[in-house]
């Protein structure tokens, strides 16, 4: 649900999950086969496992880190993980290159550009995304809600963010 003045939109794990199936069928109906599927993390572990088990195809995992100052609600420096886990040697062939969001596109822009240059056995790449935001600068092959404003996207497992052991332990009175 985007607020009013549309700066704030709240998505529910039922909104979350719907957005990642259609977000599949988009990439489904485009007719484009793939051979693995990257997601980056963190934000994109969730969708990118999901989609891992529509097309059941193997899940790579790429880490990058932008959001981590006030509890990962403002970007900083761009750092992006040298290494690629993946269940089956190095990612190769077409690939699916997976990410909650289009926010600034940096991120994207940089991880695409890095997969250009430096790993070769990459033949082509395409990108998925559940949000596009306006101010993206980069632009996904696939997207499933493009935002014409800038909102703060509150995903259903955000309050995951604060939650230390401490307080589950209070919560569930253990």
């Amino acid at each position: 649900m985007l607020t009013e003045d549309g700066k704030h939109l709240y998505v529910s794990y039922d909104e979350y999950h719907n957005l990642i199936e259609k977000l599949a069928i988009k990439i489904h109906q485009s007719g484009w086969e793939f051979d693995n599927i990257l997601c980056l993390a963190r934000g994109g572990m969730r969708p990118g496992d999901i989609l891992s088990r529509i097309f059941d195809k193997p899940l790579a995992i790429m880490s990058t880190s932008s959001y981590r100052a006030e509890a990962g609600t403002v970007q900083g420096h761009l750092d992006i993980a040298r290494y690629i886990t993946t269940p089956k040697g190095e990612i190769a062939g077409k690939v699916l290159l997976v990410d909650d969001l289009a926010d600034t596109g940096h991120t994207l822009r940089a991880v695409v550009d890095q997969l250009k240059n430096n790993y070769q056995p990459v033949t082509e790449l395409r990108t998925a995304v559940i949000w596009t935001k306006g101010v993206s600068t980069f632009k996904p092959d696939y997207s499933v809600d493009d935002l014409p404003t800038n909102p703060w996207i509150h995903q259903p497992f955000e309050p995951y963010d604060n939650m230390r052991p401490e307080k589950l332990i209070e919560k569930w009175s253990v």
